[in-house]
Parts: structure tokens; sequence; C-alpha cells
């Protein structure tokens, strides 16, 4: 049986606002998604109050998605804080095949 999936690699950039970034922020700094893992560039930091706000959506931003779905078309994420002007851009970068049987002992179950 073929069990094979395909997620989006993504890229996570900081973009600069007309408002003043406040919480250590830098237009351009980013992060990448690779299958299940987020790779920092070398010497770069990320805030974890704003990697809170951003880690429910990728799982979402990596899969295939339907035309309409809104998850599609909206990219552009705030900063959780509201006097930040950061904006985070999700980005699919390319695509990679993932094996079911490489990611869970659990079985397919046909049908659901």
């Amino acid at each position: 049986m073929n069990d094979s999936f395909t997620l989006y690699n993504l890229r996570v950039e900081v973009v600069e606002t007309d408002r003043p970034m406040v919480c250590g922020h830098n237009a351009g700094d980013y992060f990448l998604v690779v299958g299940e893992d987020l790779v920092f560039p070398e010497n770069s930091s990320f805030s974890m109050y704003a990697l809170s706000a951003l880690l429910p959506l990728l799982p979402a931003k990596q899969r295939v998605l339907q035309a309409n779905d809104w998850m599609l078309s909206d990219s552009l994420i705030a900063c959780p804080d509201p006097n930040c002007g950061a904006v985070f851009k999700i980005t699919r970068t390319g695509t990679q095949e993932f094996r079911h049987s490489e990611c869970t002992i659990e079985p397919i179950r046909e049908g659901e």
C-alpha cells in the first residue's frame, strides 16, 4: 500500500509595517519549517511569544488545502503584542514527501 503524503516546507519571515516593532523583531528575520522541524539560521533568535502565536497555524499551512480555504490565502500574522507593528509572513517554499509508516506506529484505518 502506498502510504506517502506531501507537506509543504515553509518560510516564516518578519515583515516591517508602518508601526514600530517593539519585541526585538528585525525585518527579514526568519525561520524555516521543514517537515516537523523548525530550522533557525545560525546565531539567530525568535520571540517565544510570537512563536506561540504562529505554531498552531503552521501544520495547516503545510497541508494541501481547498482553493477557497482562508488558510490558503491568509499568510500575514500579526505579532501577538498589540503594541508591536511586526507581521510574520508564512510562505510555502516547496514540497516534501513523507511516509505514514515512518511518522507513526498507528496503522492506516480505511474509511476514516
